[in-house]
């Protein structure tokens, strides 16, 4: 592509994980050029890469998500499948939560695929659209004015890159002075834009650059459950496994873990645990965490496949959000989205859904006028926020219980978590219209009051007098526990 000319409306996107590439989509138009900067070598394989840390750890794509990117990019979810993404019915997946198995149903399909080719398939995309360009190995070291309504994004070469820094697009007026680095890399001349989005995830350093611009600090929620991952690659025969993947819930002073399949014909497998019960960073201590987990199911796993590397663990997990929607007089033509606006603790799946949602969000108001317009901006940061408060709620309340922090004590949560509860309890013994309630609401596609419909609430009045039955029982995992019977081929892993 071409460099941008001089007539157009510029757009520097700050980071090139998933949350910016589908703000870059979503901003995406005939007289603009987007240009996504990222401190690391941009691969051209679906190759981990330094800046994201959770790369190897398990990744799904929840429903809601995939559609919401269907909408920025129409054909990504055929895309990716035809990469190698593993389509699974969430329903039937061997899921041991809190107060027990979940029943068997039937629901939306979600997408499974290591972090590197969701994120490849992304960037292709991406960077096949109109004056849309990725580029690498430029880390973003400060953020100011250029005149009223212009801004310089000031970069130097990243110190792991070894690309040389591309030129800037050129534009009428652009400062030539560039800026010493003092952070070791070579300075590039300043990357000028009419509207600038932080999607640097948790390393941004948004508050620093407010702070010059003479903006006061944005309040900082933060609950840290301290949970880490333990994940390993096993190439796993498809006729050993008749689950699609197993699920054990984390409880407090009890660890969990993870087993999925992924492209290739492998499987990732994770143990999961807050605090003391983290697992170990070593395959043999690994194996003895999963031996110790209120079911065999995950270790049995591993043992049944062939182990790929090392084990690779991942412990940046605190809920965190930046209050920006509170910020007296947010600058014009800034914008923030992602984990550089809220970060979720991983394990319940959101981060990319919720980032597909944001970039919604700003197509849509970009279409409603200019974001760079005076206020609209701050009406953006407002609803981004908003967007992610279902699923702040969701991951702080879970990670409380799991570090044993104090929980509201407001009578609507005090009742919201105790009918939750109850849902759960009838879930878990057999009532499938309870389970699909719950499992809308994780996956974002419903709110907290779709719990109270009247078909539901009648099937619990009904449980409470005829009792709830028999809990439901665990289901087969691995096929050597199938009857001897039912052991014909098996299909239920890719």
């Amino acid at each position: 592509m071409g460099e941008p000319g001089a007539g157009q409306e510029h757009v520097v996107v700050i980071g090139a994980g998933i949350a910016g590439l589908l703000t870059a989509a979503a901003l995406a138009r005939d007289g603009r050029t987007v240009t996504v900067l990222d401190r690391d070598d941009l691969p051209d394989a679906p190759v981990p890469r330094p800046g994201v840390p959770q790369g190897r750890q398990p990744h799904l794509l929840l429903h809601r998500g995939l559609l919401a990117i269907e909408e920025l990019l129409p054909g990504f979810g055929a895309e990716l499948l035809a990469a190698g993404a593993v389509p699974v019915d969430t329903g039937e997946l061997a899921w041991l939560g809190t107060g027990g198995w979940a029943p068997p149903s039937h629901q939306p399909h979600v997408l499974l695929a290591t972090r590197p080719l969701i994120e490849h398939v992304a960037r292709r995309r991406v960077q096949a659209l109109p004056g849309v360009r990725a580029v690498g190995g430029q880390r973003v070291t400060g953020l100011r004015r250029d005149g009223a309504s212009r801004w310089l994004v000031d970069a130097v070469t990243a110190g792991w890159s070894d690309a040389p820094p591309p030129p800037p697009p050129p534009s009428p007026g652009r400062s030539d002075a560039v800026p010493p680095s003092s952070t070791g890399g070579a300075a590039s001349p300043p990357w000028p834009a009419d509207l600038v989005v932080d999607a640097s995830g948790r390393a941004s350093r948004l508050p620093t650059w407010l702070a010059a611009l003479g903006r006061a600090e944005a309040p900082v929620e933060e609950v840290d459950a301290h949970l880490g991952y333990a994940t390993v690659r096993v190439r796993l025969p498809a006729e050993h496994v008749v689950a699609p993947g197993v699920v054990v819930l984390p409880q407090r002073g009890r660890g969990g873990g993870i087993a999925v399949p992924a492209e290739g014909g492998r499987w990732t497998v994770s143990g999961t645990g807050a605090g003391e019960q983290r697992p170990p960073r070593d395959l043999p201590g690994l194996r003895d965490f999963l031996a110790a987990l209120r079911d065999d199911s995950l270790v049995r796993l591993l043992a049944a496949g062939e182990v790929e590397g090392d084990v690779a663990t991942h412990r940046q997990t605190a809920n965190r959000r930046h209050r920006y929607d509170r910020v007296t007089g947010w600058p014009d033509g800034l914008l923030v989205v992602g984990d550089a606006l809220c970060a979720f603790d991983p394990v319940y799946g959101q981060g990319m859904t919720v980032a597909a949602l944001e970039a919604l969000a700003l197509r849509r108001a970009d279409g409603a006028g200019r974001l760079g317009r005076p206020g609209v901006a701050a009406r953006a940061v407002r609803t981004c926020v908003r967007l992610g408060e279902l699923p702040w709620q969701m991951a702080t309340s879970a990670d409380r219980v799991l570090a044993g922090l104090p929980t509201s004590r407001a009578p609507v949560s005090v009742l919201a978590g105790r009918w939750i509860a109850e849902v759960d309890r009838m879930s878990t013994h057999g009532d499938v219209e309870a389970q699909l309630a719950l499992s809308r609401l994780y996956q974002l596609a419903a709110t907290p009051t779709s719990l109270l419909r009247p078909r539901l609430v009648a099937r619990w009045l009904r449980a409470r007098v005829r009792g709830l039955g028999p809990p439901v029982r665990r289901p087969p995992v691995l096929r050597d526990e199938l009857p001897v019977v039912a052991r014909g081929p098996v299909g239920g892993a890719r």
